[in-house]
Order: structure tokens, then C-alpha cells, then sequence
């Protein structure tokens, strides 16, 4: 692609004179050498040295060949790998007084001020220290003649920066940690695996996860798989948990169901503190229900495996916001974590942060678990809210009655996720008491009457199944306006949840304009964006991307890796996504592409032929693999084929090169444990909010709603302006939208001339 202007970018952040040092310690976690490789090639791209500290702290008291400098190629094909492969290391030493002045001394004799941590909150902590007492350990080796007055001046001060690598996600001040979405691939795919056989053998599964102190696996896979029933230290069950879990159990059976789910966290405790362990439960089913029931304790396969695509692209950037971090900090500057808030990287105090995960664990011990749960930070309130919500049915007596009735329907092309989406809407809708329609195949089975009424049960089991269950067409409401508003009569819908991408957006708009002849359409109209191209805006994220991206750099790791036993070979590869690059820029990120061409970033000949170059030059070093990713529609003349051919000839007696066109593989597949939890709370979300809108609408004496024009599209309001004639698009964007980038309102326009 055309290559941005980098070094303007970074003008005033040099490395020149610098050392890094970057360490993994405590657990490992998938990701981590994603971090690692983004510290060293950020590191040497601002013109610092670079070290690894291999087996953690340990590494860094022993020193010797255990801290080396890192080039550009050792960081090559770490993307994929999973664990560390710097190794990590419980250090006993490191706790000394006396071991922390070997590792001083270790990295002074390099030159190494600057140092990145990898790891947990003990591991901060310990980094933390060791800055805290670097003076006066410098101080000690003079005295002891191992270094001179110069060198303790010249490396008067210590920088540290944290991420956090820990599969559990308990450090409080990130929404995520390195590992944790990596980890509930691994949950996800046994727990998909085990419900085969569960409904063939109408078993109950019992599944132990980890979380001995912190409960966000067990919870957030309970959400994304919609298991039965969770137990996690952090809001341990009432008294008499164990009766209410048999009734909900035996009701769910009664219902039809032939399994049952129940999660547990290693850490699970009761209200008295006592352990609730995998066998307690087990030995419970079977005495109270009898049920054939089977525990699965899934141990430290979770920590294994491929880091997922989510995990990759949070440590990569993770690792060059702390690089910057490092390059901007001062003597009198704390050390800082570098942390996910929404979906930014943010530099947060470390010792606050760590400080505030501490008082977690002693809110759990005084048994102030409401506080404990607060602690943790918005995203685990929302998830265990959104799970009480969902997974525990309310008798019909015990239902309020609003005499509502809110139509779900898909619209667009499926995507990964759609289903969680639509079985989070219906179980919250009739939680709020009203009447749930679905709609089949989009607006074409509206104005044809494919309407009924979903119950509970109905969408049971939903959150695991790909594309979408509705069925979902492309067809435009506009033509069958007439016929659609005799429907809405029909079945007297009162409120629309339509979920889907730029043509969901575009009917919702149409069925505004129809506003002013139908009296129908001026009902709650809301939209979810579910679409892999990502290109719906005010969104950052849509439902089915991260599922796409997975699917996309699991096929660029089984592409490379074809070529292991052949030297000197580019992949070119087409990626979906429209008008849209989010899925060939990402993807490319995440899979360590040399070049994403796309639509919003123009290129031309002189680019391509500059990236050649770049692999030409790439081929005389030790990587003898290149990766190319394109964007279906990122340039009308140079399509993937021409690139291919372009390469080919450009290349030839240095590397061949190879195409793949990954097609409607990427809409296809499982939704990935991010795209459940996603769809469900948004969906979850939105029915909150038609509920609030109808009853603050609704005109009881005139028994309808009042003309409101507005849009609902994942938390932004759109509106319309009222001059005639406004051919300007960008009239429908106004403050209550977030902020949206450049790049987004292009796609809109975009997608508005090639619809």
C-alpha cells in the first residue's frame, strides 16, 4: 500500500543512544510474543537497541547470554506462536535485595535503562520496586567498584513500562489483558465440541475453567455459550444455590433441552467462603436429578495454542504504545501500564492499577462482593448483568405485561454472531414482557407475512451457530413499502430491531422517509451493525469482524507455514470487505503482512513496484517469506491478479509467488467467543432501549406512537435535516454520534454510490 509517511509522524520521538530491555514473566499467555516482536521492531525502528531478557526476571539476575540484543529478524514468524519464546521464569532471587543489584548491574553493563515488562501484577510490582530502588542500587556498585561514578550518572534513572499478559483478565484499568481472548477460544471450542455429545447422550456437562482469584473466564464463555448456570468468586450464589440450580436445571430438560452447561471457576466459593469445586457440583446433579453428568477440568489447555487475531492486534499496538511511552518519559515520570479503555491503548499509573486489583481480592475477603464485582471494572459488571439477564427465565406470572409487540429481523449478508444477537433480543424482550416477532429473509419475508411469534425456548442453543438462523436477504424496503406497512398492522408491531450492515442502515433510513405517509413506521426503529466488512459508522466494531478476522489469519499462519520447505515465496491474498480495508488492514496487522492495499489509502505503480523492492531486499536476509494482503475492491485496475502477475514477473529469480481468494470463507464458521459476547450484550442493549422509548412514546388514549425521527444505530443517534433537497450526505451525521473518523464517513459515501 501506499506507505505513510512515518518518520514525519515520529519526528520528534528518537531512540537515538537508547536501550531497551523487553522480558515476559509469571504465566505465560497467548500474545505475549505479539508484544514482544511490536517492543523490538518499534524499538528499532525509532533507532534504539533493543535486548531480549530471556526466562524473566531470572534471566536478567543470571545474566550472561540471557540478555541479548534482538534484530529486526529475530522477531520474524512470532506472531502465531503461542506461550513465550524468551521464555519465562518464577524468580526467587529477584525477591533479594541482593538479586535485584546482580540485575541492575546486568543491565548497566549494556546500557539498558528502559525496561518493558510483560507479565502480571507481581510482576509489575516487582518491576515497579526495582525502579524505586535503582539510585541506591547503583549507588552499591560503586562502592563495590563493579561499576565507575560516569556509568551510575549516565544511567542515573530507570523507565519502566507494564502490559499485562495473564489469560484471566484480573488486572484492574484494562478492559483486556493479553491472553484472555485466546483463552476463550480454547473454552469456546471445547464447550462446542462437548454439546455434541451432551444432546446425544442427554447429558449434564460440568466444565472447570481458570480464575482461582478472578471469575471472567467462567463468566464471559457462560455468556457466550449460554450455559445454565456460572459460579465464580466474585458474586458467589446465594444460600440454597443448590436447589434453585436443580429446579432451573430439571425445567430446562422439561422444556426439551438434552444438556445442560454448568460452568465453573476454579476459584468458585460460597457465601461462607467454602470451595465450590467441579465434583461438589457433580455429586449434586446426580444425587437431587439424577442425571448422567460428566466434569471436564479444561487446566492449562487454555493457556495453549494460537493467539487469537483479537489477542495479536492488542498486544501489537500495546507494544508500540509502550515503546512510545518509554521514549517520552521523564526522570520524574511514574511508571506506567499500558492499558485497553474501549478501544484505545491508554497509559494508566501502574501502582494505582495494581493497588486497585489488590483491593479486589480483599473485597472478597471481608465478603463485600458487590464491591468486588465493581472493582473489576465496567465490562465484568456488564457481563454478568447481561448473564443474570439472560440466563435465568422468570415464571409468566412473575412477567410484566406491556402489551408491546418488536419484530427482530437480519437484513444483508450473514454474519458470525447474528444468532446470539437475535436470541439475546427475544429472552430480554419477553423479559420486559412483550410479544417477540422474528422475521425470515430480511424485508422480503416482511412484505410476504413470514412473521411469527419466538418464545423463549425457541432461540435456545442459538449463540454457537453461524450465519444466521432468520435467514437474511439484501432486498431494499422502499419498493414494498405499502405491503410492509399492511404487516405492521397485521401483527401490530410497536417497535423494529433490525440487525445487519450497510443495507440495514439503508432500509431503517428508507422506512424514516416513509414516516411522513405511514403512520406505522413512526415506531422505535433500531439498528445493530452486524456485518464483517466493519464499515458500518458510529460504530468502532460490528457483529461477525472478529470472527472474519480469525478466519482470515488462521488461513495466512496455514499459508505461510505451506511454505516452510520452499524458500523465497509472496502470498498474495484477497480479503472481503467491500469498500472497506478494516478486514485487509487489520488481518494484515495481526498476520504480519509486508503490504495491505485498500480503499482508502490510493496507490499506484509506484508503490507496487516500491513493495517489490522491499521483498526483494527482504529475500537476502534469513525471512525468505512474504505476505500480501488486497482488499476486493481497493483498486478497479490493479486487482489481485495483476498484483500476482505484477510480482511474479518483478520477482523472478528472487521469489515466486502464490494467490489465494479467500471468499465467503470468512462469512462462514462458529462466532468467535468476542462476536457471542458482543451480539448479546448490544443486542441486550438495544431491547433496554426500545423498552424505555415505548414507554415513554406511546400515546395510550390515542394507541400510537407520536412521528420521532430518529435512528438508533449502537448507541449514536442519526437525524435527518429538514431542508428539501440536502444532497449531502454527511446531513445525516450530528453530535449524538461518536466520533467517527475519516475513513468511516468516506465508506458511507462510498457504499451510497455503489449501492
Amino acid at each position: 500500500m501506499a506507505q505513510p509517511d512515518n518518520k514525519k509522524f515520529f519526528e520528534n520521538l528518537t531512540g537515538a543512544g537508547k536501550s531497551i530491555a523487553v522480558l515476559t514473566s509469571g504465566g505465560d499467555a497467548q500474545g505475549m510474543n505479539a508484544a514482544v516482536r511490536a517492543v523490538v521492531r518499534m524499538g528499532i525502528y525509532v533507532g534504539a537497541k533493543v535486548y531480549f531478557v530471556h526466562e524473566g526476571y531470572q534471566g536478567m539476575v543470571d545474566g550472561g547470554d540471557n540478555i541479548k540484543e534482538a534484530k529486526w529478524e529475530s522477531v520474524s514468524s512470532m506472531l502465531q506462536v503461542g506461550g513465550t519464546v524468551i521464555g519465562s521464569a518464577r524468580c526467587k532471587d529477584f525477591r533479594t535485595h541482593e538479586g535485584r543489584l546482580k540485575a541492575a548491574h546486568n543491565l548497566v553493563k549494556r546500557g539498558i535503562t528502559n525496561l518493558c515488562v510483560i507479565g502480571g501484577d507481581g510482576s509489575l510490582t516487582g518491576a515497579n520496586l526495582f525502579r524505586e530502588e535503582w539510585s541506591g542500587l547503583l549507588a552499591e556498585l560503586v562502592q563495590q567498584d563493579l561499576i565507575d561514578e560516569e556509568a551510575a550518572q549516565k544511567y542515573s534513572a530507570l523507565h519502566i513500562v507494564g502490559m499485562v499478559g495473564s489469560i484471566d483478565n484480573d488486572f484492574c484499568g484494562t478492559d483486556m489483558t493479553i491472553g484472555t481472548d485466546s483463552a476463550l477460544h480454547r473454552i469456546i471450542e471445547v464447550v462446542d465440541a462437548i454439546m455434541t455429545t451432551a444432546q446425544s447422550h442427554q447429558r449434564t456437562f460440568v466444565l472447570e475453567v481458570m480464575g482461582r482469584h478472578c471469575g471472567y473466564l467462567a463468566l464471559v464463555s457462560a455468556l457466550a455459550c449460554g450455559a445454565d448456570w456460572v459460579l465464580i468468586p466474585e458474586m458467589p450464589p446465594e444460600d440454597g444455590w443448590e436447589e434453585k440450580m436443580c429446579q432451573k436445571l430439571s425445567a430446562t430438560r422439561s422444556r426439551g433441552s438434552r444438556l445442560n452447561i454448568i460452568i465453573v471457576a476454579e476459584g468458585a466459593i460460597d457465601r461462607h467462603g467454602k470451595a465450590i469445586t467441579s465434583s461438589i457440583v457433580k455429586d449434586l446433579v446426580v444425587q437431587c436429578l439424577g442425571f448422567d453428568t460428566r466434569v471436564t477440568i479444561l487446566g492449562h489447555v487454555q493457556r495453549g495454542g494460537t493467539p487469537s487475531a483479537f489477542d495479536r492486534i492488542l498486544a501489537s499496538r500495546m507494544g508500540v504504545e509502550a515503546v512510545l511511552a518509554l521514549l517520552e518519559t521523564t526522570a520524574n515520570t511514574p511508571a506506567c501500564v499500558v492499558s485497553l479503555c474501549g478501544n484505545q491503548s491508554v497509559r494508566l499509573p501502574l501502582m494505582e492499577c495494581v493497588q486497585m486489583t489488590q483491593q479486589v481480592q480483599k473485597a472478597m475477603d471481608e465478603k463485600k462482593f458487590e464491591e468486588a464485582v465493581r472493582l473489576r471494572g465496567r465490562s465484568f459488571e456488564n457481563n454478568l448483568r447481561t448473564y443474570k439477564l439472560l440466563a435465568h427465565r422468570k415464571p409468566e406470572s412473575e412477567l410484566p405485561h406491556s402489551n408491546y409487540n418488536v419484530a427482530v429481523l437480519n437484513v444483508g449478508a450473514p454474519a458470525a454472531g447474528m444468532n446470539a444477537a437475535v436470541r439475546s433480543a427475544v429472552r430480554v424482550g419477553i423479559s420486559e414482557g412483550h410479544k417477540m416477532f422474528a422475521v425470515s429473509d430480511g424485508f422480503e419475508g416482511f412484505y410476504k407475512g413470514q412473521i411469527k411469534e419466538v418464545k423463549w425456548a425457541d432461540v435456545g442453543g442459538w449463540t454457537g451457530q453461524g450465519g444466521s438462523l432468520l435467514g437474511t436477504k439484501r432486498t431494499l424496503p422502499a419498493k414494498y413499502i405499502e405491503k410492509i406497512a399492511e404487516q405492521m398492522r397485521k401483527y401490530n408491531i410497536n417497535a423494529l430491531l433490525v440487525i445487519g450492515g450497510f443495507e440495514a442502515l439503508e432500509c431503517l433510513l428508507q422506512l424514516n422517509e416513509a414516516r411522513s405517509h405511514y403512520e406505522e413506521f413512526c415506531i422505535p426503529l433500531c439498528m445493530l451493525p452486524a456485518t464483517i466488512s466493519n464499515n458500518v459508522p458510529g460504530t468502532d466494531l460490528s457483529i461477525g469482524a472478529d470472527t472474519a478476522l480469525n478466519a482470515i489469519v488462521e488461513t495466512c499462519d496455514r499459508i505461510k507455514q505451506s511454505a516452510s520447505g520452499t524458500k523465497h515465496r509472496v502470498f498474495i491474498i484477497e480479503t472481503m470487505g467491500g469498500y472497506c480495508g478494516y478486514l485487509a488492514s487489520v488481518g494484515g496487522l495481526a498476520a504480519g503482512a509486508d503490504a495491505a492495499y485498500i480503499y482508502e489509502e490510493p496507490f499506484d505503480i509506484r508503490d507496487l513496484q516500491s513493495n517489490v523492492e522491499h521483498l526483494t531486499e527482504k529475500m537476502k536476509t534469513s525471512i525468505q517469506r512474504g505476505l500480501i494482503l488486497r482488499n476486493e475492491n481497493s483498486n478497479e485496475n490493479y486487482t489481485t491478479d495483476f498484483i500476482y502477475q505484477l510480482y511474479s514477473e518483478e520477482g523472478r529469480g528472487v521469489f515466486d509467488c502464490r494467490k489465494n481468494v479467500l471468499g465467503h470463507m470468512q462469512q462462514g464458521g462458529a462466532p468467535s467467543p468476542f462476536d457471542r459476547n458482543f451480539g448479546t450484550k448490544i443486542a441486550a442493549k438495544a431491547m433496554q432501549w426500545i423498552t424505555k422509548k415505548l414507554n415513554e412514546s406511546y400515546r395510550q388514549d390515542e394507541g400510537r406512537f407520536p412521528f420521532t425521527p430518529w435512528l438508533r444505530i449502537n448507541n449514536c443517534f442519526w437525524r435527518r435535516k429538514d431542508e428539501e433537497g440536502d444532497p449531502h450526505w454527511d446531513s445525516w451525521l450530528v453530535k449524538g454520534c461518536r466520533e467517527l473518523s475519516h475513513v468511516v464517513l468516506m465508506n458511507v459515501k462510498l457504499y451510497i454510490q455503489h449501492l
